[in-house]
């Protein structure tokens, strides 16, 4: 039975994947460092600002002290925010499905890598940040995906608000990457992948793959969670 869903955030409601690899490049660009788009889809970015700068530095890529990484999140986050607030969009089909979904009074949820202060400042943009009863950010966590400790966080807090208590199997998780389904179902959820970001044949883990989340109906959630 379907009870709730929980969403990522970046490449599910917003495109700002783009918009945080060019804050990480020019973030990087002082330490005589740069990725490329190709290893950053491939490789990082499904990970939260401090486990991709601790990734870089453990590969021997960046060569910094780990201490220096608070820093480079306050300087990531700033150009981010420049960037989010001239170039940050809502993704086709998200309102749409939004609305299905408060028509159908389900509890929904952000659990996302990115920063609370990112994600505030883009859903006050988009005037939904009253559309989700729950946001767990990369503050609220101590391991990033794939790692499922921000999904079972998010379902801890969507209980502490709901009469009735809801299960791990009756979430619904929609994910962009390969990284969140691994996090998703590790907690006991079921997924929907979107390929905003990656094609379907990478996110095949998925219960349910579509381009976007306005093509989802009420029956197609409530037959993931049967």
């Amino acid at each position: 039975m379907l009870r709730a869903v929980i969403f990522d955030f970046d490449g599910v409601i917003t495109d700002s994947e783009i918009l945080h690899f060019r804050a990480f490049n020019a973030v990087l660009g002082p330490h005589d460092f740069e990725l490329t788009k190709h290893e950053y889809y491939k490789d990082y970015l499904g990970m939260s600002d401090k486990d991709c700068f601790k990734a870089l530095i453990g590969e021997g890529r960046l060569r910094i002290q780990e201490t220096q990484i608070p820093a480079l999140i306050r300087q990531k986050t700033q150009l981010f925010e420049q960037l989010a607030r001239t170039e940050g969009q809502i993704i086709e089909g998200v309102r749409e499905f939004l609305d299905l979904l408060a028509g159908a009074r389900v509890p929904i949820a952000i659990c996302s890598g990115a920063l609370r202060p990112e994600i505030e400042l883009i859903l006050e943009e988009a005037v939904l940040r009253g559309r989700f009863d729950v946001i767990v950010s990369a503050e609220d966590v101590h391991r990033g995906k794939p790692d499922p400790e921000g999904f079972v966080l998010a379902l801890q807090k969507l209980n502490e608000i709901s009469l009735d208590p809801i299960a791990p199997e009756s979430c619904i998780v929609i994910e962009d990457s390969h990284w969140g389904l691994k996090a998703a179902r590790a907690a006991g959820m079921r997924t929907v992948a979107v390929t905003n970001t990656y094609e379907a044949a990478q996110l095949k883990q998925a219960d349910k793959v579509v381009a976007r989340l306005s093509q989802l109906t009420m029956a197609d959630l409530r037959k993931i969670c049967s």
